[in-house]
C-alpha cells in the first residue's frame, strides 16, 4: 500500500502541477524576477512602422471574407504599409472570385486542395516585408492589433509575437463557448508570464506573426502548424512574444461535438509535435525554454491526461484500505472525485438541454479537452489524421 500511495501522490501532483501548479510556479518568478531585476525597456516606439503582409490561408470562406477583409482595411495602421495575401487552395465556393473584387487584395488560387500546410509554403513566396502576420479567415482582428504586434517586434531579441484568441460568447452559453472561454483567459494570463520569464511556448493561429527572414517551409503533414512555426523560431534562439491587446475574436465552436473534433486533431497534432520538436527537450541547449516547454504543454499532452484514470483507480483501492465509508483522507479524496466526475455529467446533460451553468460546464469542458487526447493519439499512432482543412462548425 505505501507504494501505490507513492505513486498515487505522485501522479496527483503530476496533474495538479500541469493545470495549476505551473501558473502557481510563474506568479511566483515573475513576480521575484521583478523585484530582482530592473525591468528591460519595452522598445516601444510609436514610430516605428515597417510594412507587413496579412497572410490568410483559407478554404472556402465566402460566409466570412467580406467581414474579413473589411477588417484589415479599417486596422489601425497605414494602409499603405498593409499588404492583405489570400492563399485560396481547393476553394470551390467562389471564394477566390469574390476576393478578386476587392482593390488591394492579392489572390493567389489554386484548384488543387492540398491542405494549410502547402498553401502557406506556396504563398509566402509572395511574400517581401519584414513582418507577416499570420490569421483565419473566419476571426476579426482588434483594430491595434498591427500596430501591438509590431512594437514587439523592436526588441531584436523577438522573433515571433502571439496575439489573443478571445472567445466570443453569447448569453445563453453551452458548454463550449463556456468552457472554451474560460480555458482561453487562463492561457492568456499563463502566456503573459511565459512572455515575463522568457517566451510564450506556441503560438495561436488566430493571429501571430513572425519576422519573414526566419519562416521555413513546413512538412505538409504537419497538424499544428502555428504550433510548428512559432517553435522553429524559438529553436534559433529568438524570443516568442505575446501582446494580449492584439487579439482575434472567433466564434466558439458550435457545440462539444465540434469543439471535441477539434481537440482531437490538436491532441494528434501535440503528439506529432513533441516528435519533431523533440530538440526542445534538452535543457542544456535550451534551458528557460525547455522548463516552460515540458511545463505547458508536454505534461499537459501526455503525462497528465493518462494520470487521471490511475489516480482514481489507486484512489479507490487506498480508500478501501482505509475504509471507503470513513472520514479518513483517502476515502475524502475519493468522494470529491466522484463529485467532480458527477459535476462534469450534470454538465454533459445541461450543454444536451441548453441551459447555463458555467461552473458545471468546466468540468466537463475539462474531461473533453483530456478524453481528446486518447483519441488524438490513436488517431496519430494509426497515423489517419487528413492535413487538409477539417474546420469545426462554430457558433452563430
Amino acid at each position: 500500500m505505501h507504494t501505490l500511495a507513492i505513486i498515487f501522490w505522485v501522479l496527483l501532483l503530476l496533474v495538479f502541477y500541469s493545470y495549476l501548479g505551473y501558473g502557481l510556479v510563474l506568479f511566483i518568478v515573475v513576480r521575484l524576477k521583478r523585484l530582482l531585476k530592473k525591468q528591460k525597456s519595452s522598445y516601444r516606439d510609436m514610430g516605428y512602422e515597417p510594412e507587413v503582409t496579412l497572410f490568410v490561408a483559407a478554404y472556402n470562406e465566402k460566409d466570412y471574407l467580406d467581414r474579413k477583409v473589411r477588417n484589415g482595411f479599417e486596422l489601425n495602421y497605414p494602409k499603405e504599409k498593409i499588404r492583405q495575401v489570400w492563399v485560396t487552395d481547393g476553394s470551390d465556393d467562389g471564394t477566390p472570385e469574390l476576393l478578386r473584387q476587392y482593390e488591394g487584395v492579392e489572390v493567389y488560387h489554386k484548384d488543387e486542395r492540398a491542405g494549410k500546410i502547402a498553401a502557406m509554403n506556396r504563398g509566402m513566396q509572395f511574400v517581401e516585408s519584414p513582418i507577416v502576420i499570420f490569421s483565419d479567415g473566419n476571426t476579426i482582428l482588434g483594430k491595434d492589433s498591427i500596430r501591438e504586434i509590431v512594437n514587439l517586434f523592436k526588441n531584436p531579441e523577438v522573433g515571433c509575437v502571439s496575439g489573443e484568441k478571445r472567445i466570443s460568447t453569447k448569453e445563453a452559453e453551452e458548454a463550449s463557448s463556456a468552457g472554451e472561454g474560460i480555458y482561453w483567459k487562463y492561457e492568456s494570463t499563463l502566456k503573459k508570464w511565459d512572455f515575463e520569464l522568457y517566451s510564450v511556448v506556441g503560438a495561436a493561429g488566430e493571429l501571430f506573426a513572425i519576422r519573414r527572414e526566419l519562416f521555413e517551409n513546413v512538412e505538409r503533414d504537419t497538424l499544428l502548424d502555428d504550433f510548428i512555426i512559432s517553435l522553429r523560431v524559438a529553436q534559433k534562439g529568438y524570443r516568442i512574444g505575446y501582446n494580449p491587446n492584439a487579439y482575434a475574436v472567433e466564434s466558439a465552436s458550435a457545440n462539444v461535438r465540434e469543439e471535441l473534433k477539434r481537440k482531437v486533431r490538436i491532441a494528434a497534432g501535440g503528439f506529432q509535435s513533441i516528435v519533431r520538436l523533440k530538440s526542445l527537450l534538452n535543457p542544456f541547449k535550451y534551458k528557460t525554454l525547455t522548463f516552460q516547454y515540458i511545463s505547458h504543454r508536454v505534461l499537459r499532452w501526455t503525462v497528465a491526461p493518462f494520470s487521471l484514470p490511475v489516480i482514481f483507480i489507486l484512489n479507490v483501492i487506498l480508500a478501501w484500505h482505509q475504509g471507503i465509508f470513513t472520514m479518513q483522507l483517502y476515502p475524502l479524496l475519493l468522494a470529491l472525485q466522484v463529485l467532480f466526475y458527477l459535476a462534469a455529467l450534470v454538465g454533459w446533460f445541461l450543454e444536451e438541454k441548453q441551459l447555463r451553468k458555467k461552473v458545471l460546464f468546466v468540468p466537463y469542458y475539462f474531461l473533453i479537452m483530456n478524453y481528446s487526447v486518447y483519441l488524438g493519439l490513436l488517431r496519430y499512432l494509426k497515423g489517419g489524421q487528413t492535413v487538409t482543412w477539417e474546420r469545426a462548425k462554430r457558433g452563430q
